[in-house]
C-alpha cells in the first residue's frame, strides 16, 4: 500500500509510470502501428518533462515527495525527490526527449522499430527509480533493471559481433550488480537501512565496525565502478559501441554512466557521508582512482581509429571528474563534479548524434573519412566543434565550467595535485579532438567522400543542434538563475555544505 498524501505528494511514482506505461503500449502496439507508436513515445517524454517540471518547483518550494511501499518487514521501495534527484531527472527527461526525436529519425528504415522503442521506455523508467530512489535497496532494484532492459539495446542489431559484446556487457554489469548487493546486505546485517539521507546515517558505526564499514564502501564503490566506467571496470563501455547511435548517446549522456556516477555521489553523500569517507581515508583512494581513470580514458582514447570508440574513451575519461568532485569533497569540488553531470551529458550527447550523423549521411565510422566533412556538413560538424572544445575546457562552454570548479575546490580541498590531472587531461583532450577538427574543417575530402551528402534530415540535425547550442548556453549563462550550476550551488548550500 502506497502512503503518501494524494496524487502530488506521489509524483516520483507518476514519473517512473509515465515510461513504464509508454513501454507497455509500444510493446502493445506492435511494429506494423507506426504512427501509434511515435505519438506514444512523443506523449511520454513530453508528460514526464512536464510532471518532472512541476515536482521540481515543489522542491523548490520546500515540499517533500515520498511514496513509500513495504515489500518485506524492515524493507520498503522508497521514492523521493529531493534537489539531487532533480538534477539527475531534470537532465534525463529532457535528453530522453530529444533523443526519441533523433532515434525516430535514424531508425525509420530499420526493423525491430517496437522492441527498440519498448526498452528504450524501459530504460528511461529504470533510470528515473534509480533518480528517485530514497535508498540503497530501492536504487539497485532499478539499477539492475536498468542492466536489463539496456541490453536488448546494446544487440539490437543482432549482428554476431553485437551478441558477443552483448554477452560482455552483462558480465561486467550483473557482475558489479552483485557485489553492489553484498555491499547492501553488509550493511543491512549492520542494523542500517541504507536510507539516503543528507549527511550520512553511518558515522556513529565508525569507532566499533570500521574495518567493516571500509569493507562495505569498497564494495558499493565496486559495484557502481562498472556503470560509471571507473578502472579497471571500465571494458565493457567502449565495446559496446557496436549499438546503434541513439543506444550510445543514451548510454553515454543519460543512463547507464550516469546511473553508476550518480549512486557514486549518493553513496558518498547521503549514505556516509564525506565526514565519515574521509576519516575511512576512502576520499583519498576514491580520488587516485578517478584521477587514473581520468588520464587513462583520455591515452587510450588517442589510439583509437574508429570515432565512436574514441569517444567512448573520453566517456571513460569525462565521467570520472564527477567522481573526483564527490571524492575532494569540499564545496566548490562537489559543485565541480555534480555540474559536470549535467555538462558532460550535454556535451557527449552532442558529439554522438554527430557520429550519427557522419555515419548516416555519409557512410562515416573512422577518424581517416572525416577529411572535408565539415563543407559538405557545416551545421553538424559546427556542433561537433562545441562539444569537442567543451570537453577539451576551452571557455566559456560547459567543459570549462566544471574544471575550474574542479580545480578551485582542489585547492579548497588541500589536494593541488589534482590541478596537474585537470591540466592533464586538458592536454590529452586537444590531442585527440583537434586532428579531428583539423580533418573535418581544413583537410580535402577523400576518394571514399560521399560529394552529394549533405546535412540529415531535420528529425537527425534538430536534436543535435538542440544539444549542441545546449551545451554552448550553458557555459555562457551559467550565473543565470536556474543553470545547472545554480541549481547545483543550490543543492550544495542546502544539503551538502560542511
Amino acid at each position: 500500500m502506497l502512503t503518501g498524501a494524494g496524487i502530488y505528494q506521489a509524483l516520483p511514482l507518476w514519473v517512473l509510470l509515465s515510461s513504464l506505461l509508454a513501454a507497455l503500449l509500444v510493446f502493445l502496439a506492435g511494429e506494423d502501428r507506426n504512427r501509434l507508436r511515435i505519438t506514444v513515445n512523443l506523449a511520454a517524454a513530453v508528460l514526464k518533462l512536464l510532471l518532472v517540471g512541476v515536482m521540481g518547483y515543489g522542491v523548490l518550494q520546500g515540499h517533500t515527495f515520498l511514496v513509500t511501499m513495504p515489500i518485506l518487514p524492515g524493507l520498503d521501495l522508497v521514492l523521493h525527490a529531493d534537489a539531487l534527484t532533480m538534477l539527475f531527472t531534470t537532465l534525463s527527461a529532457l535528453l530522453w526527449l530529444v533523443t526519441t526525436i533523433y532515434a525516430i529519425a535514424y531508425l525509420e528504415r530499420r526493423p525491430n522499430r517496437a522492441r527498440f522503442f519498448g526498452f528504450f521506455s524501459l530504460c528511461v523508467a529504470s533510470t528515473m527509480g534509480i533518480a528517485t530512489a530514497g535508498n540503497l535497496f530501492t536504487f539497485f532494484i532499478f539499477y539492475e533493471l536498468l542492466t536489463l532492459a539496456t541490453w536488448p539495446l546494446v544487440v539490437h542489431n543482432g549482428w554476431p559481433k553485437a551478441m558477443a559484446v552483448g554477452r560482455m556487457y552483462l558480465r561486467y554489469t550483473l557482475g558489479g550488480g552483485v557485489v553492489l548487493l553484498l555491499g547492501i546486505v553488509w550493511l543491512a546485517a549492520l542494523g542500517q537501512s541504507g536510507d539516503f539521507v543528507a549527511g550520512g546515517t553511518l558515522e556513529h558505526l565508525a569507532p566499533e565496525h570500521r574495518t567493516a564499514l571500509i569493507a562495505i564502501f569498497l564494495l558499493l564503490i565496486g559495484g557502481l565502478g562498472v556503470k560509471a566506467a571507473l578502472v579497471p571496470l571500465h571494458g565493457w563501455l567502449p565495446s559496446a559501441m557496436v549499438a546503434p547511435a541513439p543506444v550510445s548517446a543514451l548510454l553515454h549522456a543519460v543512463a547507464v554512466v550516469k546511473a553508476g556516477a550518480f549512486g557514486v555521489v549518493r553513496v558518498v553523500y547521503d549514505v556516509f557521508g564525506t565526514s565519515l569517507v574521509a576519516d575511512l581515508q576512502m576520499n583519498t583512494v576514491l580520488a587516485l582512482l578517478a584521477s587514473f581513470t581520468i588520464i587513462y580514458g583520455s591515452v587510450r582514447a588517442i589510439a583509437q581509429t574508429d570515432l565512436k570508440r574514441r569517444l567512448a574513451y573520453s566517456t571513460v575519461s569525462q565521467v570520472s571528474y564527477i567522481t573526483l568532485g564527490v571524492a575532494l569533497g569540499s564545496p566548490l569540488a562537489t559543485i565541480g563534479g555534480l555540474v559536470h553531470l549535467v555538462h558532460q551529458g550535454l556535451m557527449k550527447i552532442t558529439l554522438f548524434f554527430c557520429a550519427g550523423n557522419y555515419a548516416e549521411n555519409s557512410g562515416i565510422h573512422s577518424i581517416d573519412e572525416l577529411n572535408g566533412i565539415g563543407r559538405r556538413m557545416p551545421w553538424t560538424t559546427a556542433m561537433f566543434t562545441i562539444g569537442a572544445f567543451g570537453m577539451m575546457g576551452a571557455p566559456p562552454l560547459a567543459g570549462f565550467v566544471s574544471k575550474w570548479y574542479l580545480g578551485m575546490g582542489a585547492l579548497q580541498a588541500g589536494a593541488p595535485w589534482v590541478l596537474l590531472v585537470l591540466l592533464g587531461s586538458t592536454v590529452l583532450n586537444a590531442i585527440y579532438f583537434l586532428p579531428l577538427l583539423h580533418r573535418a574543417w581544413f583537410r580535402e575530402s577523400g576518394e571514399k567522400a560521399i560529394a552529394t551528402a549533405g546535412e540529415p534530415g531535420p528529425g537527425l540535425l534538430v536534436p543535435t543542434l538542440l544539444t549542441g547550442i545546449s551545451a554552448l548556453g550553458v557555459g555562457i549563462l551559467a550565473g543565470f538563475p536556474l543553470s545547472p550550476l545554480s541549481w547545483v550551488t543550490f543543492i550544495v548550500g542546502q544539503e551538502y555544505a560542511p
